[in-house]
């Protein structure tokens, strides 16, 4: 006899060390986890390949890449000519928005993760955002997650037919070095 279905959950997942953990973080709390990473012209497409490990690692049985060209728009370093700055002290981190900010990057992957949500009839979506992150990144900030959220019960047949769509951030409070990692390499 088998048990009750495990809730669906869609977990952006771009291979680095906070989405991997947050993908650990949804399997554990129970979740039937369908991974979604995003190629957009990114550098370091490299952490698609580590996407594709992480999501292997942990037995995530569905894992879709979407490519979505955001290089078209600029104004990155991360998928642009502009440098990519190394070696910021903490202390400065936060200042002014970092030249590695994607305009509107977040809100882009939650929408297409929220797609996704809604077609496997999923209420769960997880995003890796972390105090670093929304320290200077917009679409990382809580306040930001906070919005998306009440956008996705209101654009969404699930949330004008009663249901709640939740977006998870269980790193959102937490430092790198606070993250619970979990003991894999990826």
């Amino acid at each position: 006899m088998t048990g009750p279905a495990r809730p669906k959950a869609v977990v952006l997942l771009s291979g680095g060390m906070d989405s991997s953990t947050t993908a650990a973080i949804a399997l554990e709390q129970g979740y039937d986890v369908h991974a979604l990473s995003i190629h957009y012209g990114q550098r370091h497409a490299v952490e698609l390949e580590a996407a594709r490990r992480v999501a292997q690692a942990l037995g995530i049985r569905r894992h879709v890449v979407i490519d979505i060209d955001l290089r078209a728009f600029g104004g990155s370093a991360l998928t642009g000519d502009l440098e990519v700055p190394k070696d910021t002290p903490l202390d400065r981190i936060g200042e002014r928005i970092p030249p590695t900010y994607v305009p509107a990057r977040n809100t882009i992957f939650l929408a297409l993760a929220l797609g996704w949500a809604e077609a496997l009839g999923a209420r769960d979506i997880f995003l890796g955002a972390n105090a670093l992150d929304y320290s200077g990144y917009p679409d990382c900030r809580p306040e930001f997650v906070a919005a998306f959220e009440r956008m996705a019960n209101l654009a969404t047949r699930a949330g004008v037919e009663g249901a709640t769509i939740r977006v998870h951030t269980p790193l959102i409070t937490l430092s790198k070095r606070e993250m619970p990692i979990r003991g894999w390499v990826w």
